[in-house]
């Protein structure tokens, strides 16, 4: 299989074979109007098997996201055919619209145009926990 390189645009790699496509969904990728690559299961010699997007244009994605959703990925920022920049999200201290509160009671359900905003409370088990209500979420496996 072939898969064309890119002159400019982003590459997620290092994506946990399987995930791709929630990643696919969460960054809303379906909206642009640029070639988005999926590549899944191919050869890891890390971990035996990994997903990959590539997306053949320059946007801002949402770090905080990955970060969240699979903090193992690396995101290759290409321009003119070079990697310019290389990076690997963490698990970001606060997520702000990312996830949306459980709690019924909570006041960010019945307020509608009150963000969802969690903070990290437990790195090693990735646990977040609302602002508004201390409910607790943990992290996409």
């Amino acid at each position: 299989m072939v898969i064309d390189s890119i002159s400019n645009g982003i590459v997620i790699d290092h994506i946990t074979s399987g995930k791709s496509m929630v990643l696919y969904r969460y960054l809303n990728l379906e909206k642009l109007t640029c070639s988005v690559a999926i590549i899944k299961n191919a050869p890891s010699s890390k971990n035996g098997k990994k997903d990959i997007i590539k997306i053949d244009e320059l946007i801002d994605i949402n770090v905080d996201m990955l970060g969240y959703l699979d903090p193992g990925v690396s995101v290759n920022i290409i321009k003119d055919g070079v990697i310019v920049n290389k990076f690997q999200p963490e698990l970001p201290e606060r997520l702000i619209g990312v996830i949306k509160c459980k709690n019924p009671r909570c006041i960010s359900q019945e307020e509608q145009e009150l963000t969802h905003i969690f903070k990290l409370t437990d790195r090693e088990k990735r646990i977040y926990r609302c602002i508004y209500c201390e409910a607790g979420s943990s992290a996409v496996n």
